[in-house]
């Protein structure tokens, strides 16, 4: 009798932890700057060596439609810590602060009994007005400026991967050792090791594929060096040269990304975390690499705005299967938070998604909203940058300029958006019919769509010199 008392109370007790490891899972983000969806194996492209990634997908949901809806550094990282989109936020350029009383993800994590985390590249401290471009990227984020983030190793903004410093939660200065994503995972990987008997939530915030694209390990740019490299359609010929140069580095950032997630992969497993850990694997924005003869971020196409996104969580999902409904970067905070168990908070403007992961609900989401509000830097107004307002729904890309309608493409049948519909009159109806569902979200979100430099303005913002619209020929 006392046998079986034991065993009832040993059972009740190991029930009573089984359930509050799954009421509290660890959450494990994966974040790096400027991976294109496009670009992994298992999507279909044969050239980039992605094999952890790829087994990755076996495991975890692959989100086909995910899209960074202001699609540039800054801006997007403001979306993920806060779930609300970039005119509410305000981070709608980069290199301005993030309002330190945004109720942002990690400070929801932190009240609920996680440890929190951040390793790598922040990017929305920003600068004081009027300072001098970037000289914020070089200073230490102040403690009241983390966002909910304890442990601290952190970077504003670097692309030295091979002589990167970073602070720490004391604003010491420190150099990571060699290629900067390898050495911190390996802090990441140790930082798991000593809080795997306690809920925490971890983000490693690479740097790479982020150009400059040539400084990769050797060991991986070998891998690319005499490769055949095949572009993609939409590449015109006169950049073909040195478009070719540019994917050889790309991708060798990207196999030097890929072993990161194999060692982090393992380390999960070897620690007992797996299936108890949400993973995800994400990018902030696209590259387009010489698509339609551009580069960087910023644009409509989905070179630019389409981004990776794996979610992992063993015990809840099934690992292998596609969510296709379009996903956008607000939508991160509420899912995460909801499938921890956790009160999303009213000010999160995004989509939960708990349920449609779940097969509880299906939710009714037509598109992603895709911005511009102020066009900066490498896609300044001297740079033909402009402001835009568009969407991305599963099969149509629209999105028009403050002067009207700009691109228009049917995403099936012109994968590679090269015939523009706009003003084409057999698509008069389809025009009009994006127009409508721009025009719903617009009102929505209290969109007026206005010049750029009204909402400079209204956020007291100054421009960088670069950037000034008094340079703009007119």
């Amino acid at each position: 009798m006392k046998y079986i008392l034991w065993l009832a109370v040993a059972l009740a007790a190991f029930s009573c932890q089984a359930k509050k490891e799954l009421e509290k899972p660890n959450v494990v983000f994966i974040l790096t700057d400027q991976w294109r969806a496009q670009d992994l194996g298992f999507v279909g492209n044969e050239q980039v060596k992605t094999p952890a990634l790829d087994q990755l997908s076996t495991e975890a949901v692959v989100f086909t439609n995910a899209v960074s809806n202001i699609p540039v550094c800054g801006p997007a990282r403001a979306s993920l810590m806060t779930g609300k989109y970039p005119l509410s936020h305000g981070v709608f350029y980069n290199d301005k602060p993030l309002r330190s009383e945004e109720y942002c993800l990690a400070e929801v994590y932190k009240e609920h009994g996680y440890q929190t985390a951040y390793i790598g590249k922040w990017h929305i401290n920003g600068h004081a007005p009027g300072v001098k471009n970037n000289v914020g990227r070089q200073h230490p984020v102040p403690a009241d400026r983390r966002q909910g983030f304890d442990y601290w190793k952190v970077h504003e903004c670097t692309h030295n991967y091979n002589n990167s410093v970073y602070f720490d939660e004391e604003n010491v200065k420190h150099k990571w050792e060699g290629y900067d994503a390898i050495a911190q995972t390996k802090n990441g990987i140790e930082y798991m090791k000593a809080h795997k008997d306690q809920p925490f939530v971890l983000f490693l915030s690479f740097g790479p594929p982020h150009a400059p694209y040539q400084t990769a390990p050797k060991k991986y740019r070998n891998m690319y060096a005499d490769m055949d490299i095949k572009l993609r359609p939409n590449v015109p010929e006169n950049k073909k040269g040195i478009a070719i140069e540019a994917y050889r580095g790309y991708y060798a950032h990207m196999s030097a990304l890929d072993y990161c997630v194999e060692e982090l992969q393992a380390a999960i497993k070897e620690l007992g975390l797996e299936e108890n850990t949400i993973f995800v694997f994400t990018s902030d924005h696209g590259d387009m690499l010489y698509s339609q003869g551009e580069t960087k971020k910023q644009k409509p196409w989905d070179e630019s705005i389409k981004v990776p996104f794996m979610l992992k969580y063993p015990a809840k999902l099934k690992g292998g299967e596609q969510m296709t409904k379009m996903f956008s970067y607000p939508d991160i905070m509420p899912t995460l938070l909801s499938m921890c168990n956790l009160p999303v908070p009213e000010s999160v403007e995004g989509i939960d998604y708990k349920g449609q992961l779940y097969g509880t609900e299906e939710l009714d989401v037509e598109a992603a909203f895709i911005t511009c509000p102020v066009p900066f830097h490498q896609w300044n107004y001297q740079r033909g940058g402009r402001e835009y307002r568009g969407i991305r729904t599963e099969r149509y890309t629209y999105a028009k300029g403050l002067d009207g309608a700009w691109v228009m493409y049917d995403n099936e049948k012109d994968p590679f958006q090269q015939n523009n519909l706009v003003g084409n009159p057999q698509y008069t109806a389809l025009q009009a019919e994006m127009e409508h569902k721009l025009q719903a979200i617009l009102v929505k979100h209290g969109d007026q769509f206005l010049p750029g430099e009204d909402y400079m303005k209204a956020w007291h913002y100054h421009w960088d010199n670069k950037d000034s619209v008094k340079l703009v020929v007119k």
